[in-house]
């Protein structure tokens, strides 16, 4: 049996107002329209619903009994097909799944922390590694919100560009890029490198950049984190070349010494991406705003 909402609302209206034209006022409809819909209900439900006592109409023992139910059932109705748009941050509880690159959570994860914590101390951050393969979690919600420096192509994967992370090199004191009284790219392609890549990957876009000048380095070895790649700057004679950002502590904490490319090559976008299911959800929304500003204020744009 197929069932019109319509006519729910028809008999809210009946049994607060007890007659056909209270009802149709109420409404906004005619009266013999009103009166067709009592016709269809009765139909519906095999009861009389109204029944006329002299000048005025009295609801039935049924009526009586599903009266506070229907009100109810159209309440919820309309919670479903017109949700509020009103957001309570002191009250929201929610658990939003974040896969952003390592870098980015040192960088800009506490600071989106604290924001989220001073607004809405019920909502938790649940920030989870990337996969060395493309996943499907963004797609399927199982993860909230992406930022790394690939956009992607699926057309239900909204995003927005952030900010950029430009590059710098990073070695232990003492090595001999820091001797040079200027640095070039052929000084710097002749060292010995080591890359950050999940996927194991030798070469990334420096090589590409390097090839345009007739230059190839030599990378000896590859890592899938770029704490474990500046340990390695650290303990060896090794380079390394990542974010800025990412860097700005280990120069302090690590020792290590911090030197600027010697040649051009365009910053690397950040990223947030999120799937369109989201694009309206009010608690989603608030939190792209956080994170947001935490990339901002981490210094990545």
């Amino acid at each position: 049996m197929q069932l019109d909402l319509n006519l729910l609302t028809a008999l809210d209206a009946l049994l607060e107002e007890g007659s056909v034209a209270g009802a149709a006022a109420r409404l906004h409809v005619t009266a013999p329209a009103m009166s067709r819909s009592l016709g269809r209900i009765r139909h519906v439900t095999g009861d009389q619903i109204l029944v006329r006592t002299g000048r005025t109409m009295t609801p039935t023992p049924y009526a009586l009994a599903v009266r506070a139910q229907v009100h109810e059932l159209l309440h919820q109705v309309h919670g479903v097909l017109a949700p509020s748009r009103a957001l309570d941050l002191t009250t929201l509880e929610r658990t939003f799944t974040l896969r952003w690159h390592d870098s980015l959570v040192a960088v800009s994860g506490p600071a989106l922390l604290t924001a989220v914590r001073g607004q809405a101390p019920g909502v938790r951050l649940r920030f989870v590694a990337e996969s060395s393969v493309d996943t499907p979690e963004l797609r399927r919600g199982e993860v909230d919100l992406e930022a790394n420096a690939s956009r992607p192509s699926a057309p239900d994967i909204r995003a927005e560009k952030v900010g950029e992370a430009r590059l710098v090199i990073l070695v232990r004191q003492g090595h001999p890029l820091t001797r040079a009284e200027t640095l070039t790219a052929q000084a710097y392609a002749a060292a010995e490198h080591i890359t950050v890549s999940r996927r194991g990957n030798l070469s990334n876009a420096l090589d590409d950049a390097l090839a345009r000048l007739g230059l190839t380095r030599r990378v000896v070895a590859t890592v899938p984190t770029e704490a474990a790649a500046l340990a390695f700057a650290r303990d060896s004679g090794l380079v390394v070349t990542l974010p800025e950002t990412a860097t700005r502590s280990a120069v302090t904490d690590l020792g290590l010494a911090a030197l600027p490319l010697p040649f051009e090559l365009p910053a690397a976008p950040v990223y947030l991406s999120w799937h369109q299911r989201y694009e309206t959800d009010n608690a989603h929304t608030w939190l792209r705003g956080l994170a947001r500003d935490a990339l901002t204020l981490s210094g990545t744009p």
